[in-house]
């Protein structure tokens, strides 16, 4: 396994997800000679935009009748991976549930940067956004259950499941456009190594030797993505220019009562206030997360090693026992 294969992808595979952990760009070839191998789609780099990163496939679950969807959201960064290979979802488990799949690519946040929208994550979060309406349109056609729709993703792509998750409706009921009359709310979302919070301040409390979140906001070199990180105190200094744009892109500042369950997975327990050898994924993203997600009475089941009130060892039991549930969601 090349080194660029972090532990990350290893307990991602254990939790019933392959993903890149926030990698750097990588070839087609790359990502086929490490990947698992995965079944062909249904239907293969469907258009939901113009742009050649909005595309998504889609694996049609075997049922008569509509079918919950797993809508899987790669991992990198945002500036790195893609839908397919070792980024993408352990298709298999699910399709013999009798649950179909939708993994997506998005923009780059730096294809954001370089064409002037601030902030550049607008770009990777709202193609999510639209890609998930995208789909709610199609769900005649591919017998899918509309309100039945969970999220799952690692790190980056993670960090964008919980934001659809409590982010309000982005639906526009007068809009002529009848993708975008479709609701962005999901029934659950199920998670590995999110980000939870991208303000730099309060990182820098839970977990000192925090460094990622200012690349989402323009603190990187769209030509040289290895300096998102060196430049993260720049970005903890220009905390209050750009405070706006942080809690409008924090899943955190998000979560209220009337939210959908969530499940965090985690490799390494939780230690707030010291450095961490991830700082990027470390769990005490998790344990903030879900003190705020109980505070309001969200569901927020949070697995780390060692971790107490285990219901689901992994994503994919999680996810399968939500959207298959007889009961009303969170039951």
């Amino acid at each position: 396994m090349k080194p660029l294969l972090t532990s990350l992808y290893v307990f991602c595979l254990l939790s019933g997800h392959a993903f890149a952990a926030d990698a750097p760009p990588k070839t087609n070839a790359d990502s086929s000679a490490t990947a698992p191998a995965l079944p062909q789609p249904t239907l293969a780099n469907v258009a939901y935009g113009a742009h050649e990163r909005q595309v998504l496939d889609f694996y049609k679950a075997d049922s008569s009748k509509p079918t919950p969807l797993l809508f899987f959201i790669h991992g990198g960064g945002w500036v790195a991976g893609d839908k397919y290979g070792r980024t993408g979802p352990s298709v298999k488990p699910y399709l013999a549930a009798g649950i179909s799949v939708v993994s997506i690519n998005y923009r780059y946040s730096w294809q954001a940067q370089l064409a002037g929208v601030k902030p550049p994550v607008e770009w990777p979060l709202h193609d999510a956004a639209r890609a998930l309406q995208f789909v709610r349109s199609k769900a005649g056609e591919w017998n899918i259950d509309k309100q039945r729709i969970g999220a799952s993703g690692g790190s980056a792509g993670a960090c964008s499941s919980l934001w659809l998750a409590f982010h309000n409706d982005m639906a526009n009921p007068q809009s002529g456009d009848p993708v975008a009359r479709e609701s962005t709310r999901l029934w659950c979302a199920a998670v590995v190594g999110a980000q939870t919070s991208l303000d730099p301040q309060q990182l820098k409390e839970w977990t000192p030797n925090s460094r990622y979140g200012g690349h989402a906001f323009g603190f990187m070199d769209p030509n040289d993505l290895k300096s998102r990180d060196k430049r993260f105190a720049e970005f903890l200094a220009a905390r209050e220019s750009v405070l706006p744009w942080i809690k409008e892109y924090s899943p955190i500042e998000h979560v209220t009562a009337d939210d959908p369950p969530v499940y965090l997975f985690y490799s390494a327990p939780p230690a707030l206030g010291e450095p961490q050898k991830d700082p990027t994924h470390t769990s005490n993203y998790g344990v903030k997360l879900q003190e705020k997600c109980r505070a309001v009475g969200v569901e927020c089941e949070l697995v780390y090693p060692g971790a107490p009130d285990v219901k689901h060892k992994a994503v994919q039991d999680y996810l399968i026992d939500k959207l298959k549930a007889p009961t009303a969601k969170g039951n």
